[in-house]
């Protein structure tokens, strides 16, 4: 008589009830936030079902053990949620998400807002281009608001730019996308040009990264974050950049830190540009800066 091998046997199996009750209690024990909710977010994943399927199930049921267990301890090590799903929603798109990038943060949307303020008409031809692109949200989130428009997303991380390029295929957006592997603009042919230029560099001084979240510091990659000493070290190459990068009448607009504006605004003065426009997050950080050419014949 032969036996089934270990793979063949079937998954060891618990109470829904019995089940959320413990991945909660052991959230809880490690310090997660909202530990019963993560627990149940955790297994409706794990089950691949709606919240109402999970809603309508009986505290009775029988459910696989996993791979609820296997996530809820790696969330119990602080491991951001997306990096355990794989997954992770910004503006209206369903993202792809790996440590190769930050996991993209609903602060990051306010740049999509200040770009539907400036460019009203959705059916504008308009170019993207996106410095530090990381998975690719906030180029397809601008090319999902605008059907007529293209861009161009860069990476220096080669695995960050195949996330991004992943994406842009899992939104059916690869006919408009084009993504690649480089420092900022190093790869552009000569003379390239675009409507809008996004970025969300890494701002957080040096210093500070040790008083970061634990989900951030031990996980998210250290190069997406680590600003320099005072954490402006990008937006000095990036507004260095900027006039060479935009078209006539374009803008830049970039994603800043607590407490960066007027620092922004000195670094961008300097390189022959002025501030449009700030917008806040929902907290009421100002959060983005708006940036124009001071020669440009709208006068900005």
């Amino acid at each position: 008589m032969t036996h089934p091998s270990k793979a063949e046997k079937p998954p060891h199996h618990q109470s829904l009830h019995d089940l959320l009750t413990s991945g909660a209690q052991l959230l809880r024990d490690a310090g997660v936030e909202n530990p019963r909710r993560e627990a149940r977010l955790l297994l409706q994943h794990a089950l691949g079902i709606t919240p109402e399927a999970l809603l309508g199930l009986s505290p009775r049921e029988a459910v696989a053990t996993e791979p609820f267990w296997g996530w809820v301890a790696r969330r119990a090590r602080h491991e951001p949620f997306a990096y355990i799903t794989g997954r992770k929603g910004f503006w209206s798109l369903d993202l792809a998400v790996s440590p190769a990038s930050l996991v993209p943060r609903g602060d990051t949307e306010t740049l999509i807002t200040a770009l539907l303020d400036v460019y009203p008409d959705r059916n504008a031809p308009l170019s993207f281009l996106d410095l530090g692109t990381g998975s690719g949200c906030i180029l397809l989130a601008a090319l999902a608001e605008y059907r007529q428009a293209w861009g161009v997303g860069v990476d220096v991380h080669p695995a960050a730019a195949s996330l991004a390029h992943t994406n842009a295929r899992r939104c059916n957006m690869a006919d408009r996308a084009l993504v690649m592997a480089a420092r900022w603009g190093d790869a552009l042919a000569p003379q390239t040009r675009f409507d809008v230029v996004f970025s969300n560099p890494p701002y957080i001084p040096t210093s500070d990264l040790d008083g970061l979240m634990e989900e951030v510091r031990a996980h998210e990659p250290v190069r997406a974050l680590d600003g320099g000493c005072d954490g402006l070290d990008a937006y000095r190459d990036l507004c260095a950049r900027l006039p060479l990068l935009l078209r006539d009448n374009g803008i830049g607009i970039f994603e800043i830190g607590i407490g960066q504006e007027q620092a922004l605004r000195d670094i961008a003065g300097q390189n022959g540009l002025s501030v449009v426009r700030v917008l806040a997050d929902l907290a009421g950080i100002a959060r983005c800066v708006v940036l124009g050419q001071r020669l440009a014949s709208t006068g900005i």
